[in-house]
């Protein structure tokens, strides 16, 4: 099979297209028939080996795991004798190691039936961006129907899917992102826009219950001043993702001696989770941004594409 493999840390320029065996397919594993996988922030963080803290797991010299990506749609091509979710055909999405191949391989419990209003493009995008909000905002921010909540970042790939989650549980949202997205914002549902590049933000802002941090230079102690007394700052490490470590540490450093409640976290993907993001795509209640399409041969491309930080939502991958 043909996949995007790196030998070494550094620039896209590492990621090669070569061909390889399919992966081994255990007697509990599914294996899958890649038509899509999206890319995030997690895949550039590895392939560079950067900040230096990811290399005790991901590999001290170079990566111990070959192939980049982790979110991936595609078909059912066979299954382990164990396996009783799945039959050869099916259509699945889910997360997994190495999701920039033709063919990936994991346990079924990685996956669900992927809902039929999705496209295999759409269904790839959800992982790491899905299960960042959903656990950011319901498990970490314990979000409640009613309040007040406002996204930073609201454009990206995780801003998106906070924006349809928070308004799914009844929230009423306040995105910020630059002009540009405006409109796309407000089209996913937000209820007001802060564009932050025409307004002194948080200057002047009204109170929020809870803050969702996925972006920005603002600092805690300044977005402090727009939370409820007893309202939850949430700061997104994602999954694996350590841009803003240092807000993280001063959120964590200041939370003990404040009545506000500064959070973070790294997110888990599990089965749970992409059952709940799986029922609120095929509701129509989140529908997946798309950015831009690559195919993969132009992975290198689209990895550098993303590691530039101004995607519109998802950035996919397609075979």
């Amino acid at each position: 099979m043909k996949a995007i493999v790196q030998d070494k840390y550094g620039s896209a320029d590492v990621l090669e297209l070569k061909e390889i065996d399919k992966p081994v397919v255990n007697d509990d594993d599914v294996l899958v028939r890649v038509r899509a996988a999206s890319v995030n922030p997690l895949d550039w963080h590895i392939m560079r080996g950067r900040p230096f803290i990811v290399r005790p797991t991901s590999g001290l010299r170079k990566p111990k795991l070959r192939i980049r990506g982790v979110d991936v749609a595609g078909q059912v091509e066979a299954v382990g004798k164990e396996v009783t979710q799945f039959q050869p055909g099916d259509d699945v999405f889910g997360w997994c190691n190495g999701a920039f191949a033709e063919y990936v391989s994991a346990g079924e419990n990685n996956f669900v039936t992927k809902p039929a209003s999705l496209s295999h493009e759409q269904a790839a995008a959800v992982g790491v961006a899905g299960f960042t909000a959903v656990q950011g905002l319901r498990d970490k921010g314990q979000i409640e129907s009613g309040q007040k909540v406002l996204v930073i970042g609201a454009s990206g790939g995780v801003g998106t899917f906070a924006v349809q989650i928070a308004k799914s549980l009844g929230a009423e949202v306040t995105a910020v992102s630059s002009t540009t997205n405006v409109d796309m914002v407000r089209s996913i549902g937000a209820d007001h826009v802060i564009d932050y590049t025409q307004e002194d933000f948080p200057q002047g802002s009204p109170r929020y219950d809870l803050i969702f941090q996925l972006a920005g230079t603002a600092s805690p102690s300044t977005l402090r001043r727009v939370l409820t007394p007893k309202g939850t700052l949430v700061l997104s490490s994602g999954m694996g993702r350590f841009a803003g470590i240092d807000r993280i540490v001063k959120a964590l450093a200041t939370s003990p001696f404040v009545g506000q409640k500064l959070v973070t976290w790294v997110a888990v993907p599990n089965h749970e989770d992409l059952v709940y993001l799986s029922e609120l795509c095929e509701s129509g209640e989140v529908t997946p941004v798309i950015d831009r399409s690559f195919v993969l041969s132009e992975v290198p491309e689209a990895m550098r594409y993303v590691e530039e930080g101004h995607t519109q939502g998802k950035t996919v991958i397609t075979m």
